[in-house]
């Protein structure tokens, strides 16, 4: 556009010693300001502010739902999310973990070994205060009359082995009036591998493979039902001993039992899931949990269809990176992982060209945040370390409101996208009235009136538009990919054919203004056709940003649909009456070298720029036909 403001002042130079006349200071001038008036209309002056605004507005409406925006390129970045990879515990899951089942020879050895082997406190008043897994354990123990602070008196902690989830498991030793005690809880099979005894009938005894081959059926039987399961051991020691290594600690153990955990699926996740599955977008869900586990709870939310889409982290350890990056599309459930596979999992993923979400809420957890595209922290149960780095943060923990997110995402791409369309074809009619005009030897519009234009008339509705509300198939359709342009999908054709109908409507509005005035059809400055060109193009824009509602849909059946924008009919309004100030108002009109046209006149004008509604329409029903037909190809 820029380039024709250039070729349009030379060609007045040229076209003037053509002619045979002289260029003087006058004619430089009056050139030059031609080209500025070109210039003015080739740059859509409000669209940064329309784009701040609108990202503006899309990031509160994100906090009001729960999504918090570190960064302001993820909310563009969410529009073509493809691929979510989601923590279980807390985000798919509630994080309300209650003890269902128990297996062991004694229940209550069982409930005291998981209630003490725990960090879980409770408070003066009650309440249980420390990681949702330990706390139902404790809370198990009350059940059964066990109060682990009264234990504690009884029997206090004089060592421990935190847990770590590279062994998964926690110790801690106890000074009793017997001697000293130790329990060993963490992943059934890591604590049956430091296990040489079982308890039975209250007695240690030594344990043999079809124990070992009894307790891991029905680990797994509790896992298919989507159970977490914990097992617990114990030891007797003479003191308390001076090496206080898990690996000192660890060993020579005494199984006693498993309890069942269920983590009820947050009710509305499913559904969400689902949505993702509609829009295109594919959910990975990664968890510490036995296999089994994992797999009963992500073929209850239809993650997954077969156990062939999940493996565990130590058979991903078997897999080349290469390896990885090629059969990545065949799992979508993780188990038993620790944060570097989660790492492997974003860049596989990123390898394949496609843009991915992580969630995560520890500390280890911010290397694979920080790859992925769009990094999630947890906002409750998320560390500060990890919200840092996040470019969003769940305020609520909740997978589905990474979904609402997502679409909230998608809304203000669609937005700011229909804002700049409707700019720039605005603009592209304003450059090419003023080329043609200039081509074939009148004024159409001066530099004053497509400043009007751009700053008061289009800005309006341009920011109405960025309110719109997102159109019903907006989850309905695949992610946009992360290479297309702005003016992908057929925009930029959109951007060309408008501009151009609004130009020819804005110059059938200047000949019929100068016919009106002077009863004959010829090429010469016309103040009524300037007037009427300045009220066609203004209010054609303006009944333009109406068809802008929807690239392809129809804004007739969206408004018998009940779909309104309340901020474009305001936009509307106010841009109609400002626009018909200048032209009516005395001093107003004089500023502008605007002429006071009658009552026909302004209803020709008027019904010029009504008319780019019924042909956009048009044009729209034929571009939906085509696009039905080549589907059906």
């Amino acid at each position: 556009m820029l380039g024709i403001c250039v070729f349009m002042f030379i060609f007045g130079i040229v076209r003037q010693y053509i002619t045979g006349g002289t260029p003087d200071f006058n004619f430089l001038l009056d050139t030059f300001m031609l080209a500025v008036s070109l210039a003015v209309a080739a740059i859509p002056e409000g669209l940064a502010a329309v784009v701040t605004v609108v990202l503006s507005i899309g990031v509160t409406n994100m906090s009001k739902k729960n999504a918090i925006i570190r960064r302001l390129t993820a909310v563009e970045t969410l529009g073509c999310a493809q691929i979510i990879c989601s923590d279980k515990t807390g985000t798919l899951t509630q994080n309300k973990m209650t003890v269902v089942e128990h297996y062991g020879d004694n229940e209550m050895l069982l409930a005291k070994g998981m209630a003490l082997c725990t960090d879980v406190n409770i408070d003066h008043s009650g309440n249980l205060v420390g990681e949702p897994t330990e706390a139902a354990l404790v809370a198990y123990a009350l059940s059964l009359g066990l109060n682990k602070n009264d234990m504690l008196k009884a029997a206090p902690r004089v060592a421990e082995a935190p847990f770590d989830s590279m062994r998964k498991m926690m110790t801690t030793v106890h000074k009793t009036a017997d001697g000293i005690l130790q329990f060993t809880k963490g992943a059934p099979d890591e604590i049956l591998k430091n296990c040489t005894h079982i308890l039975k009938n209250g007695e240690p005894v030594e344990i043999t493979q079809a124990d070992r081959d009894a307790i891991m059926a029905q680990n797994k039987a509790y896992a298919d039902r989507a159970l977490r399961v914990l097992a617990c051991s114990f030891r007797t020691l003479d003191e308390v001993p001076a090496d206080q290594s898990p690996e000192a600690l660890e060993h020579d153990l005494v199984f006693i039992g498993l309890t069942g955990m269920i983590d009820p699926v947050r009710p509305e996740v499913k559904a969400a899931i689902e949505e993702c599955r509609t829009s295109g977008i594919r959910p990975i869900m990664i968890t510490g949990d036995h296999k089994d586990t994992a797999v009963a709870i992500a073929m209850e939310l239809g993650i997954i269809t077969s156990p062939s889409e999940a493996i565990t982290g130590a058979e991903l350890d078997e897999i080349s990176d290469e390896e990885f990056k090629d059969a990545v599309e065949k799992y979508s459930v993780y188990a038993r992982v620790q944060p570097e596979h989660k790492v492997r999992i974003v860049n596989a993923w990123r390898a394949r060209g496609k843009i991915t979400a992580m969630t995560g809420d520890g500390v280890n957890d911010a290397p694979s945040i920080k790859s992925a595209d769009i990094g999630v922290g947890m906002g409750i149960t998320g560390t500060d370390v990890t919200k840092n780095v996040a470019d969003m943060v769940l305020a609520d923990d909740n997978f589905a409101t990474i979904v609402t997110a997502v679409e909230e995402g998608r809304r203000i791409y669609d937005n700011i996208r229909k804002s700049i369309q409707f700019l720039l074809a605005s603009n592209l009619s304003e450059v090419m009235s003023i080329f043609f005009a200039n081509i074939l030897g009148f004024t159409i519009l001066k530099p004053v009136h497509l400043l009007w234009i751009n700053l008061v008339t289009d800005s309006f509705p341009a920011l109405a538009l960025s309110m719109e509300k997102g159109e019903k198939n907006i989850m309905k359709r695949p992610p946009r990919k992360s290479t297309d342009g702005i003016f992908a999908g057929g925009v930029g054709g959109d951007i060309a054919y408008q501009g151009f109908l609004v130009t020819l409507l804005t110059l059938a509005a200047y000949f019929i203004g100068h016919f009106i005035e002077s009863g004959r059809w010829e090429i010469v400055d016309s103040p009524d056709g300037m007037t009427m060109a300045f009220l066609t193009m203004s209010m054609c824009e303006i009944f333009h940003s109406l068809n802008m509602r929807s690239q392809r849909g129809s804004i007739i059946k969206m408004a018998f649909q009940g779909s309104h924008n309340k901020y474009l009919a305001l936009s509307t309004i106010a841009s109609f009456v400002t626009t018909t100030a200048v032209i009516y108002v005395p001093g107003l009109n004089d500023a502008f070298g605007f002429e006071h046209i009658d009552l026909q006149e302004y209803v020709i004008a008027l019904a010029l720029a009504f008319a780019i509604i019924p042909l956009v329409e048009i044009i729209k029903a034929f571009e939906r036909l085509y696009a039905k037909r080549k589907k059906k190809k």
